[in-house]
């Protein structure tokens, strides 16, 4: 026996400093389901993916361009299918969740490699691009009300604010590694070789979720018609004036902001900072660190109380730094407020579907985060609104108008739904 097992056979097990044990809270879900740790990584590959090529179709959508009006179609168009959130809701209460999964990795596979081979055989019209957009973006948008339920299956309510946390770590991880690489890239050999990077990411999400198959299998039971799930699941959704509160922000929160980053981060980079690719590479990386430090703090918490609070302070909080990012025309500055912007978005990102989750039945969760979808599908819409905005008083107006904006909605909203802000999750629905 070693001098460490004989001393903890004598006076038990060696005490774990305070770091230690918040490393260990932190990674909890990871260390505890194998099948969330598959599904971790397959969603670090799958949004490795989005990110590279929001950068690349951005940047080749504005360099051929010049025109803001242009790129916001482009974003319109790219996430239009958001819009297909509830019908992708029925479909994850209806049928096997890994098994969709599956099928969107397969079909973004097929369309970044369409996507790649055009921009590889020379310049690639508006046009193009813009059906290249929208190809990626029906693989991607429709799986997240999936992609959300089963988090809950594989991990339960206890661990679900640090799973979402370190599904949201993911995101940010990627946003940071995706755009570095892909600005990179660009400057180095062009938007060809960073497009086909993102195809190799969706190869490793799809062998990452085979593992998983039959794990996500929809309730048992005849289910009902489509329709009639759709309109059912709406109804028991909005009537919880919790839950409707929660839907609320998040619209407002992407009718206002979300198109900002979206669709203008080329604007600001070229036009009030003087930046070249790699420079909006390195701009929205420090978004990336900030909402990577955001989400480890909030899977550190674990099942924290008072998430309701932190989702509202923490919204205002991130609506305020836009504000302020918006009047900054200083490379360092900007980049320190980005990084501060990513870290509040956290408490937006990762506690909007944590509290969805929470506050609707087991029944109708995927048609909740459906709805949360169609929530962020009004993006393109507001891209288009924002963009004529941005051509008559300037994207730095705009955005800063918006974060304002987004500011007092939400406040408003605490007001006429105190519960919001008192909310822990540790009663079920």
């Amino acid at each position: 026996m070693s001098q460490q097992e004989s001393v903890e056979a004598s006076s038990g097990p060696v005490p774990r400093g305070p770091r230690t044990a918040g490393v260990r809270q932190a990674l909890s879900s990871l260390r505890s389901s194998r099948g969330f740790r598959l599904l971790w990584i397959s969603n670090l590959f799958f949004y490795g993916g989005a990110w590279t090529q929001t950068l690349v179709l951005g940047w080749l959508v504005f360099d051929t361009t010049r025109s803001e009006f242009l790129l916001a179609v482009f974003t319109a168009v790219r996430l239009a299918p958001m819009l297909l959130g509830p019908f992708a809701g029925v479909l994850s209460d209806r049928y096997d969740r890994v098994r969709l999964l599956m099928i969107a990795c397969l079909w973004a596979l097929a369309a970044v490699v369409t996507v790649a081979v055009m921009a590889s055989s020379g310049p690639v019209s508006y046009g193009a691009l813009v059906a290249g957009g929208l190809a990626i973006g029906l693989a991607q948008s429709p799986s997240q009300p999936a992609r959300g339920s089963l988090v809950l299956d594989l991990v339960g309510r206890e661990n679900l604010s640090n799973a979402n946390a370190l599904n949201a770590l993911a995101m940010n991880m990627t946003q940071v590694i995706g755009p570095a690489v892909g600005g990179a890239m660009i400057s180095a050999f062009g938007a060809p070789a960073a497009l086909w990077i993102s195809t190799t990411w969706y190869a490793f999400s799809l062998v990452a979720l085979w593992p998983l198959r039959g794990t996500g299998q929809a309730t048992p039971g005849r289910p009902e018609p489509v329709l009639r799930m759709l309109t059912s699941g709406f109804r028991t959704v909005l009537t919880s004036r919790l839950t409707a509160a929660v839907l609320f922000v998040t619209l407002a929160a992407n009718v206002l902001l979300w198109p900002v980053y979206q669709g203008f981060m080329p604007v600001f980079a070229k036009e009030a900072l003087g930046l070249d690719a790699a420079g909006l590479g390195w701009l929205l990386t420090c978004g990336g660190l900030g909402g990577l430090a955001g989400s480890l703090v909030i899977a550190a918490l674990g099942d924290f109380r008072f998430k309701g609070g932190l989702f509202v302070l923490g919204t205002v909080a991130w609506g305020a730094l836009w504000s302020l990012f918006a009047l900054s025309r200083t490379v360092p500055l900007s980049f320190a407020l980005m990084a501060c912007i990513g870290l509040m978005s956290a408490s937006f990102g990762v506690l909007q579907t944590t509290l969805l989750l929470m506050t609707t039945a087991p029944e109708v969760r995927g048609r909740a985060l459906g709805l949360q979808e169609l929530a962020i599908g009004v993006m393109p819409f507001a891209s288009l609104g924002l963009g004529a905005a941005a051509e008559r008083v300037g994207v730095g107006t705009t955005a800063f108008l918006s974060g304002i904006l987004l500011v007092a909605v939400v406040l408003a909203l605490a007001v006429r739904v105190p519960r919001l802000l008192r909310y822990s999750g540790a009663n079920a629905p």
